[in-house]
């Protein structure tokens, strides 16, 4: 068994796909990202090619080196027209279908359909949110049933938010890849956690707050644990937003938004996030601060870094009588993105 160093677990949105395509190659070439398609709600089926190209053209064209596209929010009317619409890029591009144990009969034979015709295997996402159930064992024990064995499957354990009210995480962890270990020869096995928080504004109260990384932790848990399989577990995370945010749907025309945001910064062992300012006179002189809180911090790794340390490093430098440079709501989240990609390869072994 063998697998990619690090999946992070991307929404098909701009800021997601900039800030991949914006990763050094050689740390690009070490990613196999689990992308995901937002909440479609009320598109009809007729519509959706058009609608699912928008967001996964620019996605695909960027995962050169693989990875997954997955639909977790189809509604059951959509299910045959997101199989048809998504089997293009499993089959021209390089990416690979997604299914699992709670989907319908109906997508599960179409993902594992497009498997079969676009021959780069199958992604079989288990997610446990809470304690692991064993019935899950058995249903993905019959969803493998009906793959055969000229169809590749990657383990893909999804154990959702993954927060410090979650000290048993990693034990639920252990459960549930020890059924599911067993059930087929994976081509891969990841885990996956988000360990980001949903900032509020009374978390911000001080202009800063730093979160653990619960879902590091967890992975680490696992691996300690002496089991055959630990050493090969491969490490995923929902970048620098938590998974809830996966599930926003598209809201083309909202304006507006909260006069605040946030820079983000990941070290060993936290999340540190720091508030900013989206609009207001102080604006430029907030943002730059917040930029020079994060570059002073004793784990700040040096504009050298990466691209997200460069971004911040300029930001923190640059002058109070100019905007340009101190970015907004969408930049905030690419440099957070660059720089916690590249630091997740550069922490992982062999990265």
């Amino acid at each position: 068994m063998s697998g990619p160093l690090y999946v992070p677990v991307l929404p098909t949105k701009p800021h997601a796909a900039g800030a991949f395509r914006g990763l050094w190659p050689d740390v690009r070439a070490a990613i196999r990202p689990l992308w995901n398609l937002p909440p479609l709600p009320g598109v009809a089926p007729e519509t959706l090619a058009t609608v699912v190209g928008k967001y996964v053209d620019p996605v695909s064209a960027v995962s050169r080196h693989g990875g997954w596209i997955d639909a977790p929010f189809g509604e059951d009317a959509q299910t045959a027209a997101l199989a048809d619409a998504l089997a293009v890029y499993c089959e021209w591009g390089r990416l690979r279908p997604v299914t699992g144990p709670e989907r319908t009969e109906a997508q599960q034979a179409a993902a594992v359909e497009t498997a079969r015709r676009c021959l780069r295997g199958l992604g079989v996402r288990v997610r446990v949110t809470g304690e692991w159930d064993g019935g899950l064992g058995e249903e993905v024990r019959g969803l493998l049933a009906g793959t055969g064995p000229e169809v590749a499957v990657d383990l893909l354990l999804d154990m959702g938010a993954v927060l410090d009210d979650r000290p048993d995480a990693g034990k639920e962890a252990l459960r549930a890849l020890d059924a599911l270990m067993p059930l087929a020869v994976w081509r891969s096995a990841t885990l996956l956690g988000g360990g980001f928080p949903r900032v509020s504004a009374d978390m911000l109260e001080e202009g800063a707050c730093e979160e653990s990384r619960a879902e590091w932790r967890m992975w680490h848990e696992v691996r300690a644990a002496g089991r055959a399989y630990a050493p090969l577990l491969g490490y995923g995370d929902y970048g620098v937003q938590p998974p809830s945010a996966l599930a926003q749907a598209p809201a083309p025309g909202r304006k507006g938004g909260p006069p605040w945001g946030v820079l983000r910064y990941t070290t060993d062992s936290s999340y540190v996030v720091v508030r900013t300012l989206t609009r207001g006179p102080d604006r430029i002189a907030v943002n730059r601060a917040a930029a020079r809180r994060i570059t002073e911090l004793p784990e700040f790794r040096g504009a050298r870094a990466g691209q997200g340390e460069e971004w911040l490093r300029d930001c923190a430098n640059g002058p109070l009588s100019v905007s340009e440079g101190v970015g907004g709501p969408t930049e905030w989240l690419r440099a957070g993105n660059l720089q916690h990609m590249t630091y997740v390869v550069r922490s992982l072994p062999g990265g």
